[in-house]
C-alpha cells in the first residue's frame, strides 16, 4: 500500500514557475515508477511526466517537454515536478501516481497506475 500526498500548487502568472512535490508513505516507494497526470475541467486526465523507479530515465508529454522536469528522491520518498514557463493551458489539477511494471517502464495510461494522490490545483493566469 502506498499513500501519496501532493503539494506545491497555486495561482501563478504566465511564464512563472512552480515546483510540485508528492510525498509517499511506505517503505516500497523505490519499487514503483512514478507519474504526474493532470486534469482540466471538462477534459480527461492526461499524462504529463513519469520516472522509472531508479530515477535514471524520464518520460514527458510533448506539450511539456523542455519546460517540465520530473525527478525523485528515493531517500525522501518524494517525487517532484518542476514546471517552468507556465502557460494558461497548463491550468489543471495535478495528480501524482504510482505504478509497478515488470520492466520498470512507466505507462502513460492512467488506468495502469495503482495509487493516486488527492491532487493539487495549478492555475496559470494570462
Amino acid at each position: 500500500q502506498v499513500q501519496l500526498v501532493e503539494s506545491g500548487g497555486g495561482l501563478v502568472q504566465t511564464g512563472d514557475s512552480l515546483r510540485l512535490a508528492c510525498a509517499a508513505s511506505g517503505r516500497t516507494f523505490s519499487y514503483y515508477a512514478m507519474g504526474w497526470f493532470r486534469q482540466a475541467p471538462g477534459k480527461e486526465r492526461e499524462f504529463v511526466a513519469a520516472v522509472r523507479p531508479s530515477g535514471d530515465v524520464t518520460y514527458y508529454a510533448e506539450s511539456v517537454k523542455g519546460r517540465f522536469t520530473i525527478s525523485r528522491d528515493n531517500a525522501k520518498n518524494t517525487v517532484y515536478l518542476q514546471m517552468n514557463s507556465l502557460k494558461p493551458e497548463d491550468t489543471a489539477v495535478y495528480y501524482c501516481a504510482a505504478s509497478w511494471t515488470s520492466d520498470n517502464t512507466p505507462s502513460r495510461k492512467p488506468n495502469e497506475y495503482y495509487y493516486w494522490g488527492q491532487g493539487t490545483q495549478v492555475t496559470v493566469s494570462s
